[in-house]
């Protein structure tokens, strides 16, 4: 397998699913399990029982797994989502979109 496209803290925009068209920053990427946690994307809620630990009990809120097929990093220029290509910049590997020709990092 390549080097990874999608990174933690990236700007990704969702392709596909209940969330499309919104834009969240990565919190964590999965590459063996082809999955990436976007913050406010793909929210999944948990209705707890009160226990010691939690002695209220209630809804646990939390961003679940999506897989990283629906996501796209978004264009540093204008925020649409675009693919990513490698370019060596002063002998650096650096990531750069393809639409606006922007390096992503570095």
């Amino acid at each position: 397998m390549g080097a990874a496209k999608i990174k933690k803290g990236d700007e990704v925009v969702v392709l596909s699913g209940k969330d499309k068209g919104r834009k969240g920053t990565v919190q964590s990427v999965s590459p063996k399990d082809g999955k990436v946690v976007v913050e406010g994307v793909n929210v999944a809620t948990r209705h707890r029982k009160p226990s010691q630990v939690n002695p209220q009990g209630g809804i646990d809120r939390f961003p679940a797994p999506m897989d990283i097929s629906k996501v796209a990093v978004a264009d540093p220029k204008d925020g649409s989502p675009t693919r990513v290509r490698f370019e060596e910049k002063d002998g650096k590997k650096v990531r750069v979109a393809v639409k606006s020709g922007e390096a992503i990092d570095g």
